[in-house]
């Protein structure tokens, strides 16, 4: 009989690459997987239940409370039909009148939650408990927790029952120094729920090594490569004619969410160095105005341009059309310093050469592998240096970009998913002899 694994993560799963390569990992081998995430109601195309194959389901709980719906909704109709207000405020006394216990009751919930701004703790908190009651819905063997926003679901849907169950932790960022993370909170909390879990995964040597020195114990280390299929589809969406751009016009690629510590203020600062090409950014993000505004404050409208995420399997289409791609995280915090990224080898399954930070993670593979160019990101001239010399030397981007489409066949998630399913079968091995023993 197949083991059930319910596992959570704190978004849409619209764009999650990581997860969705672990969840098809799993589910086609041997494992019936269910993908516990949030819906998103502004998406009405967004299924609450999808069906990605045989054996592995994504279940999307509500986002908002029913009662918080349904005043957000009344107040959307009164802004629309302000004619009903007056009707509206008259039945409203009368059910004040015959249910006044209920009403005040309600009004003073909700009166207490605005004055002491507790609305976002309110819809989260509601969130974790829609998880935990889904999570209970079935007699799963393993709970698989991304991130610290799903441990503490996680920990409570296995670890709260007379029959324990087993619980992976997989941390795709440092959850003690990561922007967004400031509380002490949050390092305190992972630091309790770490001694319950029975594996954990981390992205990188870097990072298992500082988890060692806080917790005095060594992680599995699954790397975040993409699938190598994905550099041998040659279907091509056409970023020169979406964006108008001449034919032979270099594209300067930086694909990802746009937030802060990522460079991005650099690279449009470093555009009017570049001595020729276009600098485009595909993705969205909190810093996307800023940065819109400061390519127009530059007057840089016709050397930067923006398109909008575009669907995570539709990406590589895009990515194809770049002459060099930029990875250029800034040295903000230990998550950043320690990042294997994503969107590094991506740029590597394409075939695309690129300017990337000197992280050591990083550093290691473009150096070993040469299939880039390292600088210091928080200098956008040493960021235009190295974008300058890939321009005028088309025999070594071209060198770069064979290089890339070699060591694609060492990073990709075919062989990184071994190790990965390898840890699911010590977790299974673990939880037989425990069995056994009792």
């Amino acid at each position: 009989m197949s083991e059930k694994v319910c596992m959570f993560v704190w978004n849409h799963f619209t764009n999650d690459a990581r997860v969705l390569r672990e969840c098809t990992a799993l589910s086609e081998n041997g494992y019936e997987v269910d993908l516990i995430c949030i819906h998103d109601p502004k998406d009405k195309n967004l299924k609450r239940h999808e069906i990605r194959n045989e054996n592995f389901h994504v279940h999307r709980v509500r986002r908002y409370p029913i009662l918080l719906e349904l005043f957000q909704s009344v107040f959307r109709f009164l802004k629309e039909n302000k004619w009903v207000i007056l009707p509206l405020f008259l039945l409203w006394g009368v059910v004040v009148y015959f249910f006044p216990i209920l009403t005040i009751t309600i009004t003073l919930f909700l009166g207490l939650l605005l004055k002491l701004k507790l609305v976002p703790w309110w819809i989260k908190a509601s969130i974790y408990l829609r998880m935990v009651i889904k999570a209970y819905s079935k007699n799963y063997d393993i709970y698989h927790s991304n991130d610290l926003n799903t441990l503490l679901q996680g920990y409570i849907s296995a670890k709260w029952r007379f029959k324990k169950k087993k619980l992976v932790y997989d941390s795709h960022e440092v959850q003690t120094s990561r922007t967004g993370y400031n509380s002490s909170v949050y390092g305190k909390l992972e630091g309790f729920l770490v001694r319950k879990i029975d594996s954990m995964i981390v992205e990188n040597n870097t990072r298992a090594k500082y988890n060692e020195d806080l917790y005095g114990f060594y992680p599995h280390v699954v790397h975040n490569y993409p699938f190598k299929t994905i550099g041998e589809n040659n279907e091509i969406i056409n970023i020169h004619e979406m964006l108008g751009l001449p034919k032979g016009e270099k594209i300067l690629l930086y694909q990802g969410g746009i937030q802060i510590g990522r460079g991005l203020e650099k690279l449009v600062q470093a555009a009017p160095l570049f001595k020729e090409g276009t600098l485009v950014f595909i993705g969205d993000g909190k810093q996307k105005s800023e940065l819109v505004k400061l390519v127009e404050d530059l007057n840089l409208m016709d050397k930067v341009k923006f398109i909008s995420k575009v669907p995570l399997e539709d990406l590589p289409k895009y990515t194809k059309n770049a002459y060099l791609g930029f990875q250029v995280l800034n040295n903000v915090c230990f998550n950043h310093w320690s990042a294997s990224s994503n969107k590094l080898f991506e740029y590597m399954m394409s075939g695309v050469p690129v300017v990337a930070c000197s992280f050591p993670e990083i550093k290691k593979v473009v150096e070993d592998e040469k299939i880039g160019i390292c600088i210091d990101s928080h200098d956008y001239k040493d960021i235009a240096r190295a974008v300058n010399i890939l321009l005028e030397d088309t025999d070594l981007r071209n060198e770069l970009s064979y290089n890339c489409l070699k060591a694609k066949d060492k990073y990709n998630w075919e062989e990184e998913k071994k190790l990965f399913l390898n840890v699911y079968q010590q977790v299974k091995v673990n939880k037989t002899v425990q069995e056994e023993l009792n």
